[in-house]
């Protein structure tokens, strides 16, 4: 585990969550080290912390384990149905100080309200999330729940505000107190933040639309730009083509699964299909600091390990090992337990001519090539896509940005704009 030194505005929020019981959300524009305020906080605290995610890939991301597997709650709406819970679950759960849920952004307030339901029953108190001390970490203007059938549409209009987790009910009985991350470490250039910061509020002038087109209209370069695009069909179509017009022939690396790690959820490709020259993305970071997770390079050898130069550099790339955990309570030791359940192994490797603009959620690309298709189908897409440039000249597009693709859920325009922040003030200068 590589350490990242924290900011001072990273730090202060890491003590407000460490020195208090308070419920915090941790939100913040792309690039402003969220998930590196996670990982500090998953390695350095001092209290009985459980880390989990909506899906199987964050889970495995943040090494925690997902909220349905963690509460072994059903799958759907909850409502008021009842939550059967084993011994060991309570006894897991009675555990805790803090639940962190990373990319809240995708989880309901029915399921949110859930786990309410699931800390207060099993710790038998009345108080929300049973006493225990809630995190929250996600960027609502980036990722949204995703809405279920007509039928569950129309329980969450009858019964919420919203779908989103800001409107469960618990939030009647608890205080949020949000922390707005606002240094941003991914670009440096004042103009294009501000750019980005315009798509992810939905203000984009003509003047800030004509620089983004003007810029994206350029030729792409034939190598190094990786393309996001909007669809998974489009993103299998250009990585399979630009494989096929590789000379020589194609090998394939299988993934060693154990125990459970069952379903659909790997965070790599079960079978890794290679070619000399194919251009490859890195989804990990490296111990060595040599890569970091969204690194782009061209395989330049392949025999027992894959060998990828990026920036002019050659690295022997070995398989590596994603460790899927569960928690569970010691009771020699009285204390929560997080045990590997089961593991994958796998080059951290993908193709990345193409990846969807949702799999690239968290990378940082120093040039690529957006692909909006015919048009964009969820709110923060395009400021996902963008978000994840260095700089405004990394910038391509496929076709100009129209009004329509810019998104920005209602839902989360109020609660931002209601909501009460906490401004960590920067430490004072010692002049001298």
């Amino acid at each position: 585990m590589v350490a990242v030194p924290l900011s001072y505005e990273q730090a202060a929020v890491f003590d407000a969550i460490e020195k208090t019981r308070d419920h915090v959300f941790v939100t913040g524009r792309a690039g402003t080290g969220k998930s590196t305020l996670l990982n500090h906080l998953a390695w350095h605290t001092e209290k009985q912390v459980v880390i989990c995610a909506p899906t199987g890939v964050a889970a495995l991301n943040v090494g925690g384990q997902t909220i349905h597997s963690l509460f072994k709650l059903p799958i759907g709406v909850i409502a008021d149905s009842e939550i059967e819970q084993s011994a060991d679950v309570r006894k897991l759960l009675n555990t805790i100080d803090t639940l962190v849920i990373d990319e809240i952004s995708m989880v309901n307030a029915d399921l949110l309200d859930g786990i309410d339901r699931s800390l207060r029953q099993a710790r038998r108190r009345k108080d929300p999330f049973g006493g225990v001390q809630v995190v929250l970490f996600g960027d609502p203007y980036q990722l949204a729940p995703v809405p279920g059938d007509g039928d569950e549409r129309a329980y969450f209009a009858d019964r919420y505000r919203s779908m989103w987790f800001f409107d469960a009910l618990v939030w009647r009985e608890a205080e949020l107190r949000i922390y707005e991350l606002t240094e941003i470490h991914r670009q440096h250039e004042e103009g294009f933040k501000e750019m980005l910061n315009a798509v992810r509020h939905g203000r984009v002038t003509a003047e800030i639309a004509g620089v983004l087109n003007d810029t994206g209209a350029r030729v792409p370069p034939t190598d190094g730009a990786i393309t996001l695009a909007t669809r998974n069909d489009t993103v299998n179509r250009i990585n399979a083509a630009a494989l096929t017009r590789l000379p020589g022939r194609s090998l394939t690396a299988t993934a060693e699964v154990s125990g459970e790690f069952g379903g659909r959820a790997f965070p790599a490709d079960e079978k890794l299909d290679l070619k000399v020259g194919a251009q490859v993305m890195f989804l990990r970071n490296d111990a060595d600091s040599r890569w970091v997770n969204g690194s782009v390079g061209t395989v330049s050898k392949v025999d027992s390990n894959v060998f990828v130069t990026v920036d002019g550099d050659l690295h022997e790339v070995e398989p590596v090992t994603w460790e899927k955990y569960r928690y569970s309570y010691s009771a020699t030791t009285k204390e929560l337990r997080r045990d590997v359940v089961g593991e994958f192994t796998q080059f951290p490797l993908r193709l990345a001519w193409a990846v969807t603009i949702h799999k690239s959620q968290g990378k940082t690309y120093e040039s690529a090539v957006v692909d909006l298709g015919s048009r964009v189908f969820s709110p923060g897409q395009t400021y996902v896509a963008l978000s994840r440039i260095t700089a405004l000249d990394g910038l391509y597009l496929t076709r100009p940005l129209r009004p329509a693709d810019i998104i920005v859920d209602e839902n989360v325009r109020r609660f931002m704009s209601e909501a009460t922040r906490i401004r960590v003030a920067p430490p004072a200068s010692t002049g001298g």
